[in-house]
């Protein structure tokens, strides 16, 4: 066979992609769509999303910040110190959820002397400003069954349990525990702690 002379072209073969790669590839486009579509229906249904309004959980969040909210855990179990929980103030369906801190649950006795909180006479050691105003706290209060004191973490501030208009919340306003906080920022996106 005599060889041709100029250029020469070579045909490429074309790849095929094989039943069983094919299979793999549907496969994995499958397993992504129903985890998405399983995500979604959780979220809708044993959460939801709100915004933070205002200033009064900075700088763990911040306003306007996007919070995912876990509806489903206060029906198994109650909120706990620490916890970040969303309400609804007095119940008003037409108030905007707010979002704050327990610091105090029932049965224990909650004041605010010299700008500190004391639950059961005994100051809390915490790294947040001391509060200006006191508020109802100013007296020892002892919470009742099913009752939430709640605190913003920007203690100067927050209208929270300490204002007369809100007091302690209790467990039947409460929509359920902040978890993931979402936006851009100094801490971007990461569970709420």
């Amino acid at each position: 066979m005599a060889k041709q002379k100029g250029l020469s072209f070579y045909k490429r073969k074309k790849k095929k992609i094989s039943a069983e790669t094919l299979h793999e590839i549907v496969s994995w486009l499958f397993g992504i769509f129903a985890s998405v579509l399983i995500a979604f229906v959780l979220i809708n249904s044993a959460g939801m999303q709100t915004s933070v309004i205002g200033v009064s959980m900075e700088p763990e969040l911040y306003n306007g910040q996007k919070i995912l909210v876990n509806r489903f855990i206060y029906k198994l179990t109650s909120p706990k110190k620490g916890d970040v929980i969303v309400f609804l103030p007095n119940g008003n369906q037409n108030a905007h959820y707010y979002v704050k801190r327990v610091v105090a649950v029932p049965g224990d006795r909650v004041q605010i002397k010299g700008g500190r909180l004391y639950i059961d006479g005994v100051m809390q050691e915490d790294e947040y400003d001391k509060m200006a105003d006191a508020g109802i706290a100013e007296h020892e209060l002892t919470l009742g069954e099913e009752e939430f004191f709640v605190l913003g973490d920007n203690r100067n501030n927050s209208e929270d349990s300490r204002s007369g208009n809100l007091g302690p919340i209790p467990k039947s306003n409460i929509i359920g525990q902040a978890w993931f906080h979402m936006g851009s920022g100094k801490d971007g996106i990461g569970f709420v702690d």
